[in-house]
């Protein structure tokens, strides 16, 4: 049988149908005639489509692939039920002190306590106001008649005149000017006091210094018992004072004199040098 080769092909489209004409060349020798490829067609269009195939042949797990990209946030979910309650935990660290709060308002008063224990005695306080007088009391009993023994009296004072101012040392000192001597217990003419009522005495001297030091002494029955001294040179004036207290007896002899040429006794009609003695309390008889 002869072979038949298409040698063209043509198809034209008329109006959404399509004829196809084939040229057929047959070569009845028996051998092929090869023509020229034609011109591509346009594209057709696309077929109805295919019957499911038939399942696959399953394979083994392939390679695990690459990490993905993080995907978006989801919806919050709806808030689960309350849990049941933990286990106490262990006590914490104590804190600091905190800020003193505001002064609360007073309360009500309480109920009265019991009286407490006396206390010790306080110091003693300052001696208070004068109260006002009292009313005159009820005249009181008339008393005991009295012993009629007269105080003893006992005293002088005497000073030296201008004209007897520096008198000689070792000597008497001559007091010629009288303040007082009532009993006339000091002698004008001896210089010096006689004890008359014996017991306790009170001697002092005032004398006044200038132009020369002084060294006086009061003597008793002979015996120096009190000394004094001023280092006085020059015109200037100073004063030198003592104050005794002796015990005498009846007949004892108490004068003042200086000694040793220092002898600055001095008297004029603004200065004085006093010799004073008196009896502060007699003997018990």
């Amino acid at each position: 049988m002869p072979r038949i080769s298409v040698s063209n092909a043509v198809c034209v489209a008329f109006k959404n149908n399509r004829f196809c004409t084939l040229l057929i060349s047959m070569n009845l020798s028996g051998e092929k005639d090869h023509g020229q490829n034609g011109t591509a067609g346009e594209k057709g269009e696309p077929g109805l489509e295919g019957p499911v195939g038939p399942p696959g042949t399953a394979m083994g797990q392939g390679p695990k692939g690459e990490k993905g990209d993080k995907g978006d946030c989801g919806i919050f979910g709806e808030r689960g039920p309350k849990g049941d309650r933990g286990e106490t935990g262990a006590p914490g660290i104590q804190g600091a002190m905190g800020i003193p709060g505001l002064h609360g308002k007073h309360g009500v008063s309480g109920p009265q306590g019991p009286q407490g224990i006396r206390g010790m005695p306080g110091p003693k306080g300052d001696r208070g106001y004068p109260g006002i007088r009292g009313e005159r009391g009820f005249r009181g009993l008339k008393g005991a008649k009295g012993s009629g023994m007269l105080q003893k009296r006992s005293a002088f004072s005497v000073g030296i005149s201008p004209k007897k101012s520096f008198p000689p040392s070792g000597f008497p000192i001559r007091f010629d000017k009288i303040f007082y001597n009532e009993e006339n217990h000091f002698n004008m003419s001896s210089n010096s006091f006689t004890c008359v009522h014996p017991g306790v005495y009170v001697f002092s001297f005032h004398i006044t210094v200038r132009n020369q030091p002084l060294r006086a002494t009061l003597v008793v029955n002979g015996l120096r018992k009190v000394r004094t001294r001023d280092s006085l040179y020059g015109q200037d004036i100073d004063q030198a004072s003592t104050l005794v207290v002796l015990r005498l007896a009846a007949g004892d002899q108490v004068w003042m004199e200086t000694f040793r040429d220092w002898n600055g006794v001095y008297a004029s009609s603004e200065d004085d040098s006093i010799f004073s003695g008196f009896l502060l309390y007699s003997d018990k008889a």
